[in-house]
């Protein structure tokens, strides 16, 4: 087992977040989970929980798993007996007799108060507490755990959860992490409590969180996931308390009934955190944050409809559609394999024990909770969506998976009659926050930029300490053949002055570890998004200047089926050397990468060269457009620890040393540049001879020809298979080139030789004037269909007359015949 920092978990694999996402052991049985959306028999057998006693027991089914659960499955069995050992060696650990207002666990000093060891501790007693309430673990039922459960939980509530503890650091614990947690375990050990103990604890919840609508004691409404976890705490609050008010108050809190529906988790938002209506969703106000806060909303939801579902406390909301359809809309198009995305996974991305298949994981248990209460057709998308990312992932799944997980997905993995969703092959874009993913056969891409709209990256408490440039057009390369490039000890190792996709100055940055808070460094520029077209072709883009104001380019990728093409211009650099960084791959420390510039493998670092194309083995090949660009390439080692890019309180990684062989292809920016220059095509799964080939001959072998590449305006023609394409980021009106435009705008046009459709977006997202008129150097006459927001006339050059303001960035299509 790896080291790990003293405080950053509650047992294996488990980080705070996860404890609240995973669960503890396994759900009710099927007859229980029935709901207004189910089949007739299910909901009159969930119409028999008309008390919070039954509710109570329902709960207590979902986390142990009841009478009905088969201890004698070989992976049930085997969680078992890992949450077993857990057990005892908290039991083994603890302080026998811990002193007036002491520590439970002396690696969990909680005087300060340390808010995250408080959490903490809370948790390592509903570890305990669930194997106590668990069958078939070797505490089950055992009275002398029976008794240290009841004495820790009047401990807490004595000395560090209560009504005089003063309240400090960060607020999610007291308000979030702590209710969540005292609320399962209140469920767990019920039967061992007196109704002061419940009183005590039930004050304490409601000092610190009132009413799951607002933050704190105040006025500022609450947000997706932590609405959704704070409703969830407040129904088991109410269960706690057999308190008919409290429930009504946590069931209302998911459609913000106090606040008129606005900040509802069952309605589409147009700005600040929620789901949109295009799929995406933001947190933090500014960040695209599916794959962690995302998740968080939709575990929240999933378990409350399942808790409330047929008693006098369902959930009767007729939006609730906006939940139900997130999982094929907003999060499958980020689960690659069953691996979220880094793009959307925010700062988590630094969390030791938090990886993007743990995120993916996360998902496809949600969606399985739901596929229990839900009809066809939500139950069999849902269910097919889950196999294919379970079954196609490489990390083991039931390696990580709790016992409530297990419950429904063995099952499910064993069905031969549910055949799990492909991989599919397309582009979403997705203009909201400002995020695409690109599918090819056996690879994917993602690009993470940023604007005055979405933030950079997020960094606080200690977390995603390195995190600067993950905004700067960062962009992730994946293909089959090598599923975990980012989950192993990517994050601790890379350089993160060179991370793929990036125009970033090589200026040292300080760390983030700076204590308590969070921060979301906002970007200056306005142009950020990109344009999709029929859902299979898209692009990318920005008009970046860097956060210490010594580096700006306008930046572009155009997506293909099997390509793509990455261009910037503009790029004056006032500070030191800058780089744009084709690839940066990780391999593991001992491996031996064959990276070759021309056909030369690099055995040592090349500074200075003017390669036509590299290739790296099992990856891809990139063609250098235009030639005469100074490249950088190595392979080599690098180390460090997670502690260097998170040292929190309750997620901080282990100081032990990581080392991973990077293989590097960057072009050169040297200080001093003025009107620079970049572009690149990377070949997924591409060999060398066919890169070769395709570098000889740009036009022909490659078929990509740059058209306009200078400070206002990126133009791109490729052919592929008889198709054409037009790729088009104008940064500004331009009356010159192939595509003219009187304003910003992003265009796209594929056509045969006698039909052609095109998009056209605002990733600047200007109001400056109602409608943008563009001009297409292309004979198309006849116009066959066109958006509401288009007026569209054919002739040897089409004209386009969009109207694009308050559109959230959104593609708008046309068609039109020769």
């Amino acid at each position: 087992m790896r080291a790990q920092h003293p405080t950053d978990r509650t047992g294996p694999g488990l980080t705070r977040r996860h404890l609240l996402l995973a669960g503890a052991a396994v759900p009710v049985a099927a007859g229980l989970l029935g709901s207004p959306f189910g089949a007739p028999a299910a909901r009159a057998a969930a119409r028999a929980a008309g008390s919070v006693d039954d509710l109570r027991a329902r709960w207590a089914d979902y986390l142990t798993g009841g009478a009905d659960l088969d201890v004698a499955h070989p992976q049930i069995a085997a969680q078992l007996a890992d949450l077993s050992t857990e057990a005892a060696d908290a039991l083994a650990s603890a302080v026998a007799t811990p002193a007036a207002g002491g520590d439970l666990w002396p690696d969990l000093p909680m005087a300060g108060p340390k808010e995250g060891n408080i959490s903490l501790t809370y948790s390592r007693i509903l570890v305990v507490a669930t194997a106590w309430a668990t069958r078939g673990t070797d505490q089950h039922g055992d009275a002398a755990v029976a008794e240290r459960l009841a004495a820790w939980y009047r401990h807490m509530s004595a000395h560090w959860y209560n009504l005089t503890i003063r309240k400090s650091g960060n607020w999610w614990f007291w308000e979030i992490g702590i209710p969540r947690t005292l609320g399962d375990l209140s469920v767990l050990v019920d039967a061992l409590l007196t109704d002061a103990d419940r009183a005590a604890a039930v004050a304490a919840v409601r000092r610190f969180t009132p009413n799951p609508n607002y933050r704190g004691t105040g006025t500022s409404p609450e947000t997706g996931g932590n609405r959704a976890d704070k409703a969830l705490a407040c129904l088991l609050r109410g269960i706690t308390a057999r308190d008919d008010a409290d429930m009504v108050l946590a069931r209302d809190a998911l459609s913000d009934v106090a606040g008129g529906g606005r900040h509802s988790l069952f309605r589409y938002v147009t700005s600040g955190n929620g789901f949109y209506a295009d799929g995406s969703y933001i947190d933090h106000s500014y960040l695209p944050y599916v794959g962690t806060y995302g998740n968080v909303a939709l575990a929240g939801v999933a378990r409350s409809l399942m808790l409330v579902a047929g008693s006098p406390w369902d959930v009767t909301d007729p939006d609730v559609d906006v939940v139900l359809d997130a999982p094929e809309r907003s999060f499958a198009p980020f689960v690659w394999n069953g691996r979220m995305l880094e793009t959307v996974r925010g700062r988590a991305v630094s969390r030791e024990h938090e990886h993007d298949f743990h995120d993916g994981f996360t998902t496809a248990g949600s969606l399985l909770l739901l596929a229990t209460q839900m009809p066809a057709p939500y139950r069999d998308t849902y269910r097919a969506l889950a196999k294919g990312w379970l079954s196609r992932c490489t990390e083991d799944y039931t390696a990580s998976a709790t016992i409530s997980d297990l419950s429904r997905a063995l099952p499910l993995l064993a069905d031969d009659g549910v055949a799990g969703a492909p991989e599919p092959v397309g582009h979403r874009q997705f203009g909201a926050q400002e995020r695409m993913v690109h599918r090819g056969d056996g690879w994917a891409y993602t690009v993470a930029t940023s604007s005055r709209r979405i933030g950079r990256y997020e960094w606080g408490n200690d977390e995603n300490n390195l995190g600067w440039h993950q905004g700067d057009g960062a962009a992730y390369l994946y293909v089959d053949g090598d599923q975990g490039q980012f989950a192993d000890d990517y994050w601790p190792t890379v350089d993160p002055y060179r991370l793929p996709g990036t125009t970033a100055s090589l200026t040292t940055r300080e760390s983030g570890a700076s204590g308590a808070g969070t921060g979301i460094p906002r970007a200056q520029n306005a142009w950020g998004g990109g344009v999709g077209l029929a859902g299979r072709w898209g692009t990318a883009g920005m008009d970046l200047t860097n956060s210490l104001g010594t580096l700006t380019a306008r930046k572009s990728w155009f997506l293909l089926d099997d390509a793509v093409v990455a261009l910037g211009s503009g790029v004056d650099v006032t500070g030191d050397d800058a780089e744009t960084v084709v690839e940066n791959r990780a391999f593991a420390q001992h491996a031996d990468p064959v990276l070759a510039l021309d056909g030369a493998r690099v055995t040592t670092p090349v500074e200075g060269a003017t390669p036509s194309w590299a290739h790296l083995e099992g990856v891809a090949g990139y063609v250098l457009l235009g030639g005469g660009q100074a490249v950088r390439a190595a392979v080599a080692d690098r180390s460090g620890s997670w502690y260097d890019v998170n040292s929190g309180a309750d997620t901080g990684g282990s100081t032990d040393v990581r080392t991973r062989r990077y293989a590097t292809v960057s072009v050169q920016h040297p200080a001093g540049t003025a009107g620079g220059r970049y572009g690149y095509v990377i070949l997924p799964g591409a060999s060398a001879e066919r890169t070769a080939e395709a570098a000889a001959d740009h036009a022909e072998e490659l078929g990509v020809e740059v058209l306009r590449q200078d400070a206002t305006a990126h133009v791109v023609r490729a052919v592929r298979q008889g198709r054409w394409f037009l790729f088009a980021h104008l940064f500004a009106a331009t009356d010159e080139g192939p595509v003219r435009a009187t304003g910003p705008c992003a265009v796209l046009v594929s056509g045969t030789a006698r039909t052609a459709d095109l998009a056209v977006s605002s990733p600047s997202r200007s109001l400056e004037r109602a409608t943008v008129e563009i001009d297409l150097d292309r004979p198309l006459r006849r116009v066959t269909a066109a958006h509401e927001r288009l007026t569209v006339t054919g002739g040897n050059v089409v004209r386009v007359e969009a109207v694009l303001s308050n559109a959230a960035g959104a593609s708008f299509e046309a068609s039109l015949a020769g």
